[in-house]
C-alpha cells in the first residue's frame, strides 16, 4: 500500500503567511516591503473606521494596494465582541464582509477578532456568517498546523522573537512534516517603535526560498480543504481530485506529485 503525505502547493512542506490589522496608512510601506520580497499576507479591515481621524488608508486604495494579498474582516467598528449580543456580532461581521466585498470584488472569508475578543458562541456563529477562519492574538512560538480554524493563533507577533523564529523556520528540513510560520501585528507599530528595519530584514531573509509556499491566510485553509476532498483508492493506488485547483502529494518519500484539478491519477 502506498504511503501518501499532503503537500502545500508546488510540493512544498513549509508555508509562510502574515496578518496585519486596521488598514492604517503604514500599510502602504508594509505592502511595498512584502511585494519586493515575494511575501504575501492578509490585511484585516474595519469598514466603518475609514475616516481621517483614524489615519486609515483611503478606501479607493483597497483594490490596488492589497492586490496579490487577502483582505479580511475585522468587524465594522472594532467592538469587544465577547461583550456584545450575538445578533450585533453577526451584523458587525456580515456588514464588514459586504462592504469589503464591494471594494475588492472577491469573497471575504477571514476574520481577525477585534481586541482579540471571542467566545465559544461567537466561534459557533462565524461559519453561518461565511467566515472560514478567525485569528486570535498572542504567540504560539510554534510551526505546527492549527487545529481549530476559529482560534487560530500565529507563531509570533513581529515584536516577539521574529528573527530567531524565522531562522529556526528556515532550518526545518524534514519532509515528512508540514510546517507553518504565521506572523501578525499592526503596521503602525513599526512607526511607534521605530523598527521598520525589523520587518525589512525579516522579509529579505525569508523571501525567495524554494521550499516555502508564500500564501495568504485563506489560501492556507483552501489548500487544506482541497486536500481533504481528494478521493483515494483503498490502497492509495490512485486518486481523484474533484477540486477546481490542483493538489500536491508525496508518495512513498518520492518527489512531489501534482494532482491536476478534475483528474484521476495513478500513483
Amino acid at each position: 500500500m502506498n504511503r501518501v503525505y499532503a503537500c502545500f502547493p508546488g510540493g512544498k512542506h513549509k508555508a509562510l503567511t502574515l496578518s496585519y490589522d486596521d488598514g492604517k496608512t503604514q500599510d502602504r510601506r508594509l505592502v511595498d516591503i512584502f511585494n519586493r520580497n515575494g511575501i504575501r499576507g492578509t490585511f484585516n479591515l474595519n469598514s466603518g473606521l475609514f475616516i481621517p481621524k483614524y489615519e486609515r488608508i483611503d478606501p479607493s486604495e483597497i483594490p490596488e494596494l492589497y492586490k496579490g494579498h487577502e483582505v479580511a474582516c475585522h468587524t465594522v467598528t472594532h467592538p469587544t465582541i465577547a461583550r456584545c449580543p450575538l445578533p450585533e456580532v453577526a451584523q458587525e461581521v456580515i456588514n464588514d464582509r459586504t462592504w469589503l466585498e464591494a471594494k475588492t470584488g472577491t469573497p471575504v472569508r477571514g476574520l481577525a477578532y477585534p481586541n482579540g475578543s471571542l467566545s465559544r458562541d461567537i466561534e459557533n456563529l462565524l461559519p453561518a456568517c461565511g467566515i472560514r477562519y478567525a485569528r486570535v492574538v498572542g504567540s504560539s512560538d510554534s510551526f505546527a498546523l492549527p487545529e481549530n480554524p476559529y482560534r487560530w493563533q500565529a507563531t509570533c507577533h513581529h515584536n516577539h522573537r521574529l528573527m530567531e523564529l524565522g531562522e529556526q523556520f528556515l532550518g526545518l528540513f524534514k519532509q515528512q512534516y508540514l510546517y507553518l510560520m504565521y506572523v501578525w501585528g499592526h503596521s503602525y507599530e513599526f512607526d511607534n517603535n521605530n523598527n521598520w528595519d525589523l520587518i525589512e530584514g525579516f522579509c529579505e531573509m525569508m523571501g525567495g526560498k524554494d521550499d516555502i509556499w508564500y500564501c495568504t491566510n485563506i489560501e492556507y485553509w483552501d489548500a487544506m480543504d482541497d486536500f481533504s476532498r481528494l478521493r483515494f483508492a483503498a490502497d492509495n493506488s490512485f486518486v481523484y481530485n474533484p477540486n477546481a485547483a490542483d493538489c500536491w502529494i508525496r508518495v512513498n518519500d518520492g518527489e512531489p506529485v501534482r494532482i491536476p484539478a478534475g483528474a484521476l491519477v495513478n500513483l
